[in-house]
């Protein structure tokens, strides 16, 4: 019920000689709406009800006046209930001088079924005093009915969008297991192939390089030969390095013989070789903590190969700042450049494999990886200066997060 204070009230007061004429227009005005009105005096009983009121309830007009509305139409609760009387808010909001507005009830009709209705109650006050009250009221069952199916298709919306949004869920879980094995069975079969390439091709290569240099040894006295056998000796020297920096790209052994802060340490250093960009490079690894071993290890350094690269490829930064810190609980891999920065449709772009890659092998061990501007820390922002068109160097963070269980180091 909605209690409302200070509703104009209605003053049947009029001078004797007009009162058949008042009655009168009354009777046309009441009739005119198709609301249901009716009256009630102090103990309930109706003392007048229009014609739409009437047949809303199913009573003829004659047999509802002097009757007690409440036990005739609001004796009962939507589902059969006793509606006790002092409980009635149309009794007791006009007895308080109070009005009221309700439209969580129903009336009950002469057949003994009830309809949703919305009522609002005024008082009448007569030479100052309150005599009664005026009821206005509506069948709402139309719109109660509208508003449940309403409610009911949005339960049902919620429930299939709950049940999609598990569907999703499930599989994108899926997919990311699928796109980790798939991680996993390609660092393998890389490991494989090194170690293939460097058992058989490189064994090969230096078998024939032996055989050269026993070749060389026995033609030093003929000069074409010698130089030939001195060509052949290079070639070899530079097919055993290449076969040395392929075996390295496709699985760095130190990453398997030294663990994965080596492995970092060396990446860092191949890069500003690479690169020849000033690097300010810090390690801190606590002593208490164990570096992250197997597809865990893998995975950061393959990230952090990433982070580099994108520097080397797309940065046209000057220089670089590269921190690492290993803590019981976590690893933190952060690299920021002073560059031209990434645009934020860069990072939506569904071909950015690369980003791509780094948040799901991230994800797969609850990691989190972020790209931001390294001058404010909005991401993507790419900031053209208010003068001139060209666009100013805001350069780029990536930081990688990934927790360490307590097996991590197992």
């Amino acid at each position: 019920m909605q209690t409302l204070q200070a509703i104009p009230q209605i003053d049947l007061i009029a001078p004797a000689s007009d009162s058949m004429l008042l009655r009168d227009k009354l009777t046309l005005l009441l009739d005119s709406t198709g609301e249901g009105i009716y009256g009630i005096d102090l103990e309930g009983r109706c003392t007048f009800i229009n014609r739409a009121g009437a047949e809303m309830l199913g009573y003829p007009v004659e047999l509802v006046l002097g009757k007690n509305m409440h036990e005739l139409v609001h004796h009962s609760h939507e589902h059969g209930a006793h509606y006790p009387e002092e409980e009635c808010p149309i009794l007791k909001a006009f007895r308080k001088g109070e009005s009221c507005r309700v439209d969580q009830e129903v009336f009950w009709r002469a057949d003994g079924t009830c309809f949703a209705t919305e009522y609002s109650s005024y008082q009448i006050i007569d030479g100052g005093e309150v005599r009664g009250a005026v009821i206005t009221f509506s069948d709402i069952s139309k719109r109660r009915l509208a508003e449940e199916q309403l409610q009911r298709a949005k339960a049902e919306l919620e429930q299939r969008v709950a049940e999609r949004t598990r569907e999703l869920s499930a599989a994108l879980m899926q997919v990311r297991e699928l796109s980790a094995h798939a991680h996993s069975v390609r660092e393998d079969e890389r490991t494989r192939i090194a170690r293939e390439i460097h058992d058989e091709l490189g064994s090969l290569l230096v078998a024939l390089k032996l055989d050269v240099n026993w070749m060389a040894s026995r033609v030093a006295d003929r000069e074409p030969v010698a130089r030939k056998c001195a060509s052949m000796n290079r070639l070899i020297e530079t097919a055993v390095d290449n076969v040395g920096r392929i075996i390295t790209d496709l699985r760095p052994s130190i990453l398997d013989h030294q663990g994965l802060i080596a492995a970092l340490e060396w990446q860092v250093q191949e890069f500003s070789e690479a690169t020849e960009l000033p690097c300010e490079v810090e390690f801190d690894i606590s002593p208490q903590a164990f570096a992250p071993q197997g597809t865990l290890a893998t995975a950061a350094f393959r990230i952090f190969q990433e982070m580099l690269s994108n520097v080397a490829q797309h940065s046209q930064a000057t220089q670089a700042k590269i921190a690492v810190r290993l803590t019981p609980d976590e690893l933190l891999m952060e690299v920021e450049d002073n560059g031209i920065g990434v645009p934020a449709a860069a990072l939506a772009n569904p071909k950015s494999y690369g980003v791509m890659g780094m948040r799901e092998r991230a994800l797969h061990f609850a990691g989190a990886l972020s790209i931001e501007n390294a001058v404010d820390g909005a991401a993507g922002a790419v900031i053209a200066p208010e003068s001139g068109n060209a666009v100013a160097n805001r350069g780029t963070r990536v930081r990688l997060v990934l927790p360490l269980r307590n097996d991590s180091h197992a």
